[in-house]
């Protein structure tokens, strides 16, 4: 069974403000480069999907394809370029994901079809009192609720048809399992790693910099 790890990398990282967030270093690497080292163990090819007229980062052994406007877009372009049967789709931006995580996902995928990485919730969840407000409106039970991480695995199959559903409908998910999960199929919920968080903010950054002194991909 043929296994692809798929990253769509074609962002521009608006929010961090350093240009597209793949080619920000951490520790002398590259987010892109620590991404790839987490998931190239663990699959048969690597894909990028890159912003156009941009090559891959120093030291980054992965195949590359031109990425979309949007994240989603991406992703179809990746899928349209492998024949996997399973695919691990990642973020870039999530630099430091434990291999047993991905060794987890990997085989809850090839076993029923969809899964994803996640956390339970921990922290208080609170909704705003209106759209866009920054007010207390009321308390959300945190009991059962997960914040979802990547890699997320997936028979080709499945992602390439769960896609195609929301290209049709023009829908626009925010990942890969909620496009699977739409169409009323199972996702399995693999426990995550609080590593594995998201580079987002400046604040991101300057954790993963800590983490990054001590970080052991093998190990890890």
């Amino acid at each position: 069974m043929k296994v692809a790890a798929l990253i769509p990398a074609a962002g521009s990282g608006t929010r961090l403000g350093l240009g597209p967030k793949a080619y920000v270093e951490v520790a002398g690497r590259s987010l892109l480069a620590w991404s790839v080292a987490a998931l190239a163990p663990h699959a048969d090819e690597v894909l990028v999907a890159l912003p156009g007229g941009l090559a891959l980062p120093r030291g980054v052994p992965a195949r590359t394809v031109v990425g979309g406007a949007t994240r989603q877009a991406s992703v179809q372009q990746l899928l349209r370029a492998t024949d996997a049967d399973v695919v691990l789709v990642h973020d870039a931006a999530r630099p430091f994901v434990p291999a047993r995580v991905v060794q987890d996902v990997r085989a809850a995928a090839q076993a029923d079809g969809a899964a994803t990485a996640a956390l339970p919730c921990a922290d208080t969840l609170v909704r705003a009192d209106a759209p866009g407000s920054a007010r207390w409106g009321e308390a959300v039970p945190r009991a059962d609720m997960w914040a979802v991480q990547t890699p997320q695995g997936f028979a080709r199959a499945v992602l390439l048809a769960a896609h195609a559903q929301a290209e049709q409908d023009g829908f626009e998910g925010t990942d890969d399992a909620g496009l699977v999960a739409r169409l009323g199929a199972r996702v399995t919920l693999v426990p995550g790693d609080a590593r594995a968080f998201k580079v987002t903010t400046p604040g991101d950054l300057q954790l993963a910099a800590a983490l990054a002194r001590t970080w052991d991909t093998e190990g890890a």
